[in-house]
């Protein structure tokens, strides 16, 4: 039986890196508290994708050893987190696929399969400015 929950697909770098937060000093250590950040998003789903959706974050470099945890799965790409990000979405042309990235080359790609893109904003809101 075919899966008909939304695949959402996070591009772990892009995420992490749209916030400056330190997230270059433990590059691992950000993909973890991401990971655990997109927890609640395999039940509520997204807006205009209600859930409960299929959760995939796409790791790669010094994040490649985060660990899965229940609601998230965490694949690491062997390469470009990029290509595995298109591979997966190419690879489940029959589902309805989500990708969370800003980065307008792999929007193109992945939109070219036929996905729809949102932005980082959606799964991690920006920190308060500092006072």
């Amino acid at each position: 039986m075919a899966d008909e929950r939304t695949l959402v697909i996070v591009d772990a770098a892009n995420v992490v890196g749209s916030v400056p937060d330190g997230w270059w000093r433990d590059r691992r250590g950000a993909a973890e508290r991401l990971r655990d950040a997109l927890v609640p998003f395999a039940a509520a789903g997204l807006p205009e994708r209600p859930g409960p959706v299929e959760l995939v974050l796409v790791v790669e470099g010094a994040a490649r050893g985060v660990a899965p945890v229940p609601g998230v799965r965490v694949d690491p790409a062997p390469g470009s987190g990029d290509d595995r990000i298109v591979g997966l979405v190419a690879a489940a042309e029959d589902r309805d696929r989500v990708v969370v990235t800003a980065d307008r080359e792999l929007r193109r790609r992945v939109e070219a399969y036929g996905a729809r893109c949102v932005g980082p904003r959606t799964v991690r809101p920006s920190p308060p400015p500092h006072g």
